[in-house]
């Protein structure tokens, strides 16, 4: 891996708290503001959604125009490609699992990350946890760690 040079990592610096500023003032941050979003049966609350689809119309043009076209990043590193583009097993269970963590926390990875400077018990808590939950998927995709009642991943994976 290249050594990232002063212009790389203040463009990294800048693109964080961007994301994280965006986080913060949209409300994606707040559990609550969440779990309303997701309560689509209940006290739904939209407001999530024009979040979405304001980062959507920021980011699909220069996807299209700039991003999709590029083979290297910034950096000059290779851009990984997706090795299949296949709905399997894994992807629909580990979507499951996703969605059960980001419904019953009402925290999704990139804001809770965001969130991390105040203090929050529950968001440390949180991000510790994802941490562990990582560390063990990659264990079962590897083949290195067994799941209750699955048993060891047999198939061959690239992670």
């Amino acid at each position: 891996m290249k050594k990232m040079n002063i212009i790389q990592l203040l463009i990294s610096l800048i693109a964080g708290l961007l994301f994280g500023a965006g986080m913060i003032i949209s409300g994606m941050v707040n559990p609550q503001k969440v779990i309303g979003f997701l309560d689509i049966t209940g006290n739904w609350d939209p407001s999530l959604a024009f979040v979405m689809m304001g980062a959507l119309c920021v980011f699909t043009p220069g996807y299209h125009l700039i991003i999709k076209k590029r083979s290297n990043a910034v950096n000059g590193e290779k851009l990984p490609q997706p090795n299949t583009k296949k709905v399997d097993s894994t992807l629909i269970s580990g979507a499951i699992i996703f969605g059960i963590g980001w419904g019953l926390s009402g925290v999704c990875p990139g804001p809770a990350v965001a969130s991390i400077g105040g203090g929050s018990s529950m968001i440390l808590v949180f991000v510790l946890s994802m941490l562990i939950g990582m560390f063990y998927a990659k264990q079962y995709l590897q083949g290195k760690l067994p799941v209750p009642f699955i048993g060891y991943r047999k198939n061959d994976c690239t992670i």
